[in-house]
Formats: C-alpha cells, sequence, structure tokens
C-alpha cells in the first residue's frame, strides 16, 4: 500500500493520540475586547418567549455574539419575553434607545426537541426585516444562538455573518501539544490530535471537513491531512527532508507545500491524497508560506531578493511577481476572501504586527498595537483576522477588525495558544 495515502490510525501513531473529545475547563478560550468599532448601532434583543425551558437562554449567546463584533451596542429590554408573533411596541423599543429589536419563541416540538421562531424588527422604520425558524435539541442552544445572530447579522449589514464558523489553533500545556477546534467565540473547545511532538500550521479545507497541518511525531516535519468527521488521516506530504506549510487550493482538491526534497525550502503542490506533486517555483532563495487566493494566484515569502518579501505567482507555475516593497521584512502573506487585500506581518522598529495591503491602490494599514505577531488568518467574510501574538510571555490569540478599530484577545487559564486558523462558513 501507497504510504503516502495510508490511514494512520491511533494505535499505528506511538505517542500521539487521535481524538475529538471536549477539551478541559482550563482550555477553553475566554474572549476580551480591547477595542470596538465607532458608531455602533444600537440593538436590542429581547428574552425569548419560552426560551427558560433550555439549559441556557439562547439569547445571552446571541447577546455576547453581537457585542463581540464590534458593530452593535446592546440595548437592554429588561426580562419580559417578547414572543415571534406578539405586536411589538415600537415607541417603547425606540425610548430605550434601539434601532432593531429581535424577538423569539422556544416551543416543545416532537421527540423532545424545540422549535424556535425568531423575528427581527426596525424600530424605526416600524416594519419587520424578517424572520427565522428552527429546530433544535436542548443542548443545541449555543448553536442555535449562533445561527440567529448570523441571521441578525446580515439583515442589519448586508454582510455573512461568522458566529457559526469555527477555528483551530495549537495548545501547549507542558511538554503537551493540542490540535484544538472550537466555536469562533472560543467556546466548545475539542482536541483533535494530541502529541508528544510539536504540531504546526493547521489549516482547513474549503468545505470545513478537514484539517491540513504539519506533525513532528515521526521526529521531522509531515504534511497530514485529518478528516474531522472520522478522525482519519493520510499523509499529504512526507518526501526527503522537510515538508511544510500546507495551503489548500479553493477547491480542496490540491495543496500548496514547502518542500526540501531538491534542496532548498521550495514551493510544491500536491494532491490531498500525497498523489501528483508539481513544482510551482524556482529561486537561489528559501521560498515559503504559501496561501491560495481566490483568483488562482498563490501568496508566499521569499528572500530570493535578499530579505524576507512577500511574492505572488499563478497556481500553474511561472514566474513570480513581487508584491510587497515597503519595510524590509514582509512575511505570512494570506489573502482575503474576496482576493483584494492582504494581509500579513512586518517588522516596524523591531515590532512584528499585522500590516493591512489594499492589492489594487497599494495602500497599507497597521492593524495591530502588539509587537509578536504571528499567523494571521481572515474570517469567510472577511471583517476579522485572527492571528497569534504574546502577552506576558505567553501565546494568546487576538483579533481585528480589516480596519484596525475593533480588537479582541482570546487566551487561556494556562498553557500557550499558537498557529490560529479561522474556519470557512459553515455548509448547510
Amino acid at each position: 500500500m501507497n504510504e503516502r495515502i495510508l490511514t494512520v490510525l491511533r494505535s499505528a501513531v506511538p505517542g500521539c493520540a487521535l481524538v475529538l473529545a471536549s477539551a478541559a475547563a482550563q482550555a477553553q478560550l475566554a474572549i476580551e475586547i480591547t477595542g470596538a468599532g465607532a458608531n455602533r448601532m444600537p440593538v436590542a434583543v429581547a428574552a425569548f418567549e419560552g426560551e427558560n425551558a433550555l439549559p441556557r437562554a439562547v439569547t445571552d449567546i446571541v447577546r455576547a455574539d453581537l457585542e463581540r463584533s464590534g458593530l452593535f451596542k446592546m440595548v437592554e429590554l429588561g426580562p419580559s419575553p417578547m414572543g415571534a408573533n406578539a405586536p411589538v411596541d415600537y415607541g417603547r423599543i425606540r425610548s430605550r434607545g434601539a434601532d432593531a429589536v429581535a424577538v423569539g419563541t422556544v416551543s416543545p416540538g416532537g421527540g423532545g426537541r424545540y422549535q424556535v421562531q425568531v423575528q427581527l424588527h426596525d424600530s424605526q422604520k416600524q416594519v419587520s426585516l424578517g424572520g427565522q425558524a428552527m429546530t433544535m435539541a436542548p443542548n443545541q442552544y449555543r448553536a442555535t444562538g449562533h445561527r440567529i445572530a448570523d441571521f441578525i447579522y446580515e439583515k442589519l449589514t448586508g454582510e455573512p455573518g461568522v458566529f457559526s464558523t469555527r477555528i483551530a489553533y495549537v495548545l501547549k500545556v507542558g511538554p503537551r501539544y493540542e490540535l484544538q477546534i472550537a466555536d469562533a467565540d472560543g467556546s466548545n473547545a475539542q482536541t483533535a490530535l494530541a502529541s508528544k511532538e510539536p504540531i504546526i500550521s493547521p489549516a482547513w479545507s474549503p468545505d470545513g471537513t478537514r484539517l491540513a497541518y504539519v506533525s513532528f511525531e515521526s521526529k521531522k516535519p509531515v504534511v497530514y491531512v485529518h478528516s474531522l468527521a472520522t478522525g482519519q488521516r493520510n499523509v499529504a506530504a512526507n518526501f526527503k527532508g522537510s515538508n511544510s506549510a500546507p495551503a489548500w487550493a479553493p477547491d480542496g482538491r490540491r495543496l500548496a507545500v514547502v518542500l526540501t526534497k531538491d534542496g532548498q525550502s521550495q514551493l510544491y503542490s500536491v494532491n490531498a491524497d500525497g498523489s501528483g506533486v508539481q513544482r510551482l517555483a524556482s529561486s537561489a532563495g528559501i521560498d515559503t508560506e504559501p496561501s491560495w487566493s481566490i483568483d488562482g494566484m498563490i501568496y508566499f515569502t521569499s528572500d530570493r531578493g535578499g530579505s524576507p518579501q512577500i511574492y505572488r505567482v499563478s497556481a500553474g507555475g511561472g514566474t513570480a511577481e513581487r508584491v510587497t516593497f515597503e519595510g524590509s521584512y514582509n512575511v505570512s502573506p494570506r489573502p482575503s476572501p474576496d482576493g483584494k487585500s492582504l494581509v500579513y506581518v512586518s517588522r516596524n522598529g523591531g515590532r512584528f504586527q499585522i500590516t493591512m495591503l489594499d492589492l489594487a491602490s497599494r495602500q497599507t494599514q497597521i492593524l495591530t498595537d502588539t509587537s509578536k505577531d504571528e499567523s494571521p488568518s481572515f474570517a469567510p467574510n472577511g471583517r476579522m483576522i485572527l492571528y497569534a501574538t504574546e502577552t506576558g510571555g505567553r501565546g494568546v490569540l487576538a483579533a481585528v477588525s480589516a480596519d484596525g478599530r475593533v480588537k479582541q484577545r482570546l487566551s487561556v487559564q494556562s498553557g500557550d495558544v499558537r498557529e490560529p486558523a479561522w474556519g470557512p462558513q459553515p455548509r448547510n
């Protein structure tokens, strides 16, 4: 059997556990909002009729999501529930200062499940902005809250919300490394892989069903593709030397990887099952950190010009084009979901910070005020960037909006958190 397509199960990997189990409480990410946007829209989410039958109120999740986005200012309406089909007292809502209000009803359904109905109203125009209905089990209150928050966000901004998405990251506690997956708000953390050896560079497949990453469990860097539903893995790149930095093609069929099998680190592409390796670019320097753009270009870091800068090359291979020209150190490029901008890590006066480049205007903006930033990753709607940094000597995750105004910090009680990757929109 071809070793590259061999499914690796737990019993075949000494010192490495393939699991998908809930992480301990101290490993849950806690989010702290450190900066909010200007001119936030005042919005109210009334208590839903009947939600006291659930383990936790759905509206607690909805309010926390909207507040965390930095775009909305939550208006308190008090404990009295407002049902989805009840008349709305627009005057009262306006008197509280809310421009919009969400109301809802949770009612028993068959088989121990619940029906949830939501209505969103514009209190200024006194009209309904639409409704949503769904079925949930009692323990799905968190996922249901995220879906409702996504619905409200999209109705009020015209763009998809990302509250139902997931993030991946690496947690190191003592000698143990864990590849964890959590909801976008840091809750519901689960461990997909645990190892005594380093795990780096997780990358989500476009459909959100698989993660590619680099594991050192064989005492060298090897690229794996991991099915989240089954826990099964296959080796995507285990050539002579180093195999690193996987990045998915938009169609989910191929990966860009960095290999040293022919000498220095260079760019290649390979099928997700490990077959069909092809070289993408050649240089006398080191080429690394590829990232696929929606327009078919691959952005990467190279020192071929003397200092680390960002270049791009067609996914079919060819001549590389330099992209960054400001500063002497620019690395870790990540194109936005629409392909119009690029975030990367730049060195500014000894500080390593997340920087945004508008590819059309060539204008740049430093987004962060931290100094040891790395591994930027766009939210699927392009509005937030997740990245790793350090606070008090510990690795933490942070997020910043594409305009630099909204800032968040995600940390755990113990351990270092690194290598974040924001997952795609869930496919219903």
